[in-house]
């Protein structure tokens, strides 16, 4: 008769897990099990570590996306990529970046003192675009901005189910709208996470490949993060 410590649980055919070392591959990470407990609906941000966002838009996976746009140059940043690559879109970087310009300059004659950034929104037909204006006269967003802007999108989803489910970048190390903290440094992952959640959002997001290179360090899985790593930066066993 057999117990469960004799059954052999198998990952891959052929026997290559033999074959499949993580401590080999440069870009990996530790994954660890999310918050437990009771579970509440609505109460979490997914972290899609190691998904392609490019593919899963083109799968149709999403009826929303989330990104920065500014009114200069956006030929480096996804949602050029985006506009490229998805059959029915009729937008083109170029076009793109002559929206937003033209947009700031009509709100700066009649909505002088509205708070930035401003979302705008581009509609692909099989993909709604929700981006954030980079404010006027500035190379980057701040901490505040992504607060702010945030609010503004999940009002623009609240009851809004034809708009989910939706997905949004991580901000970090960007090409085109880079992400800045008080310190003028790029913020922690953490500290988006944070100013997400805080503003209402609760979608998924995506992980900037250059976090897939911290194997060893543990990541989860979505936001807030178990009680446990609190304790442990408090000192506590």
């Amino acid at each position: 008769m057999s117990t469960k410590e004799d059954v052999q649980i198998k990952l891959y055919d052929g026997g290559a897990e033999d074959l499949m070392d993580s401590d080999l591959a440069p870009d990996r990470v530790s994954l660890l099990p999310g918050a437990t407990g009771k579970i509440v609906p609505g109460e979490r941000v997914r972290i899609m570590w190691g998904q392609d966002m490019l593919r899963d838009v083109l799968d149709g996976r999403y009826r929303a996306v989330i990104c920065g746009v500014n009114d200069t140059d956006n030929s480096h940043g996804i949602i050029s990529q985006i506009c490229d690559l998805v059959p029915t879109s009729q937008w083109t970087a170029r076009s793109v970046t002559s929206f937003a310009k033209m947009f700031h300059g009509s709100v700066s004659i009649h909505a002088a003192s509205d708070k930035e950034p401003y979302v705008l929104k581009f509609d692909l037909d099989s993909v709604l675009i929700l981006a954030l204006l980079r404010p006027a006269g500035r190379d980057h967003f701040t901490l505040e901005d992504l607060g702010r802007g945030f609010q503004t999108i999940t009002k623009m989803l609240h009851d809004r189910r034809e708009r989910l489910p939706v997905a949004s970048v991580s901000f970090l190390h960007a090409r085109a709208n880079r992400l800045r903290g008080a310190d003028g440094q790029e913020p922690s992952f953490e500290g988006v996470l944070r100013t997400m959640y805080g503003a209402g959002y609760r979608g998924d997001v995506f992980v900037s490949p250059a976090l897939w290179r911290f194997g060893h360090v543990g990541v989860f899985p979505s936001y807030p993060f178990p009680a446990g790593l609190e304790r442990m930066r408090a000192g506590s066993s």
